[in-house]
């Protein structure tokens, strides 16, 4: 990031959308800039470490992002974070459907200049 430009700092969710899907136990978390312009940012800070790092909690054995400039989106696919998947967990969200949402309240910064491009405006 350039230590000239401005930034503000806010949820992912207003850069972006996501989508998410599993198989087993992994979960596939799309993750869809709402413009072209926020992408940069977010490849820059929405990276395999920063999102283990923000699913600590859910003690992913990997995670692994693909980058679809085309699309300005990523994908990321977390091994291990559905309790042992649909047929084996307890737990109420089998799927792992609210673990988009995780993801999108993760804090990112965006130049202020782009903040007319966020969600919300």
């Amino acid at each position: 990031m350039n230590a000239n430009t401005e930034f503000i700092t806010v949820p992912l969710y207003r850069a972006a959308h996501g989508r998410t899907g599993d198989k087993g136990n992994r979960s596939n978390i799309s993750v869809i800039a709402w413009h072209a312009a926020l992408y940069p940012a977010m490849l820059e800070q929405v990276t395999e470490a920063a999102v283990a790092r923000h699913f600590a909690h859910r003690r992913p054995a990997r995670v692994q992002r693909f980058a679809l400039p085309q699309l300005a989106a990523m994908n990321f696919v977390l091994d291990d974070v559905l309790d042992g998947g649909v047929n084996d967990a307890l737990n109420l969200d089998t799927h792992g459907k609210a673990l988009s949402y995780w993801l999108l309240d993760m804090p990112i910064q965006i130049p202020a200049s782009l903040a007319h491009l966020l969600a919300g405006n």
